[in-house]
């Protein structure tokens, strides 16, 4: 072989799998700029595209892959959470609120102090929240915000002084403000309620929200992902992700969906739309994308919107016996909204977990494909589709909505989610084998901060359905190529960018992860915690194992 062309990057390895169809494991691979150049089902065989400048990552008993797509998570949460207290460390709510203290200890007076957002309650021995009671026991010289996901947050009482919330304070449609027994304030705020504290909580200035994003995004690439879909982005925060992307600063690729939550009316949408335009030269950036809107149409794993009734009547903020959730939009309403987005060549992604959610989000989709029959696949996305019924999976195939699934949440909510719907509905969350018999488009995610992100963990929980309380819904289950393709294949195919990225074969940008060990050829057991040696996103080395 012979050529002109000369690689910056040359890799050997004992397997590269290019998931393109029909083409065998090869052996060598070179990269030339943000590009895959060639690759060779021998480890020596692009040597003549070596000199002396090139770099060689000879790793004879390693597997490459492509990078993975995580296709529902949240890096701004991410990246605002890099100097927030780490709550998620602590095994027990005596060690959260010590961590909460000790950096009370080193804030001054009148500061803001947040946790981070991964953990869940019912993982810890006392299965609760925090109480307002317990955080003003800490300090009421700083207004202190504990979160937990992105539906819930728990306030002492400056915090709510703040934001003016009292026992009187009338939640917004669709939120929650807990009281205890004695009708006073427990702290528990509920999803869009969360906004009256998020609205008064100070900003970080633009350098550390830089910092922030720059260290979340290595992270993720830590990890194996390539590519993040962000499903919670405020609109001024695309101005956070530029400043990233233009100081060299964002390491992994980023699709953002604008968030519509607060908004009801389609007055509300048009107008953020209207804002957006300044906004449109990112349309189809290969790096930073504004892919759409994200709108909420059921609560979270404590307020999806069911047919039946939970099984404990509801969450911590008082529902009532017969709680089936929560809807956020007039279906009438969100058709108007929804048109007027992909009217203006937007795409739309619907968090929809419930099954009476997924059938209300099902009607809207088909009215507004009655009136744009010919839009692209991909526009219209379902996210979660968690309690998706047989009868609900053949209306979205037969519709052309995609679904964006995410076992990391599964694995990490269902003993929570247990009390709320019970082990049989449980059971029946993200069915992956169904989805994939269907022919659906369906793509993996990890909904960070809900869930943990990271490549072979998702590979390991959609292989074997295992929970922090045990195997559920065995059924469900997909082999681990399939899983694969779910953050390769089919996440590319979503967002119409298969002929860019998801393989590794000439011509497709060099999005590539190198692991330890053959997740094709491995027990599945060894995949769970499985970190990659290296990780190159456009040709540009982001991870090295050190």
């Amino acid at each position: 072989m012979s050529s002109n062309k000369r690689a910056d990057i040359l890799i050997r390895a004992n397997s590269i799998h290019t998931c393109e169809d029909g083409l065998p494991v090869q052996h060598a691979l070179a990269i030339a700029g943000e590009y895959i150049f060639a690759v060779s089902d021998e480890p020596h065989g692009l040597d003549d595209f070596l000199d002396s400048n090139t770099k060689v990552i000879d790793l004879p008993n390693s597997t490459v892959l492509p990078t993975f797509d995580d296709t529902h998570t949240h890096l701004i949460f991410a990246g605002l959470s890099e100097f927030d207290v780490p709550v998620h460390t602590a095994k027990d709510l005596k060690g959260m609120l010590e961590l909460i203290r000790q950096r009370a200890s080193e804030t001054e007076p009148g500061e803001w102090i947040c946790t981070t957002a991964n953990w869940q309650e019912f993982n810890l021995p006392e299965k609760r929240f925090p109480t307002l009671q317990e955080l003003d026991e800490i300090s009421t010289a700083h207004p202190i915000l504990v979160r937990r996901g992105g539906h819930n947050v728990v306030a002492n009482s400056l915090a709510m002084q703040h934001a003016q919330v009292t026992v009187d304070t009338q939640p917004p449609p669709g939120g929650k403000i807990g009281k205890d027994e004695q009708g006073r304030l427990n702290g528990l705020i509920q999803d869009s309620a969360v906004m009256l504290i998020d609205r008064v909580k100070p900003s970080m200035s633009v350098e550390k929200r830089i910092t922030g994003l720059e260290r979340a995004s290595a992270s993720y690439a830590a990890t194996g992902i390539g590519c993040v879909r962000d499903c919670f982005v405020p609109f001024d925060d695309i101005a956070i992700l530029k400043a990233t992307h233009d100081a060299g600063k964002l390491n992994i690729r980023v699709r953002a969906l604008v968030s519509t939550i607060g908004m009801s009316e389609a007055s509300d949408v048009d107008h953020l739309l209207s804002s957006m335009e300044e906004w449109r030269s990112l349309q189809n950036d290969p790096w930073l994308s504004i892919w759409g809107l994200k709108f909420m149409l059921d609560g979270g794993i404590e307020a999806g919107a069911t047919e039946e009734p939970y099984v404990s009547g509801g969450c911590e903020c008082g529902s009532h016996a017969g709680f089936r959730g929560r809807l956020l939009w007039d279906p009438d309403k969100m058709v108007e909204a929804v048109d007027i987005a992909v009217s203006r060549g937007w795409n739309v992604g619907t968090h929809a977990y419930g099954d009476r959610a997924i059938r209300v989000l099902l009607d809207v989709y088909e009215r507004v494909l009655q009136r744009h029959p010919d839009l692209p696949v991909g526009t219209l996305v379902m996210e979660h589709g968690g309690l998706a019924t047989p009868e609900l999976r053949e209306r979205a195939v037969a519709l052309g909505v995609a679904v964006t699934v995410q076992h990391p949440l599964l694995h990490d909510a269902a003993g929570i989610q247990e009390i709320y719907w019970g082990l049989d509905r449980v059971s029946r969350i993200f069915p992956y084998r169904e989805w994939l018999d269907l022919g659906a488009i369906v793509t993996g995610g990890s909904d960070y901060p809900v869930g943990a992100y990271g490549a072979m963990h998702s590979v390991w929980g959609m292989s074997s359905r295992q929970t922090v309380v045990g195997v559920r819904g065995p059924q469900h289950a997909i082999t681990v190529p399939e899983a694969i393709s779910l953050h390769t294949s089919l996440a590319t195919k979503m967002l119409r960018e298969a002929h860019l990225r998801g393989a590794l074969t000439p011509g497709r940008y060099a999005d590539l992860t190198i692991l330890p060990v053959d997740p094709y050829d491995s027990d599945i057991l060894k995949l769970r915690d499985a970190r990659p040696l290296c990780t190159i996103i456009g040709g540009k080395i982001r991870y090295l194992q050190e």
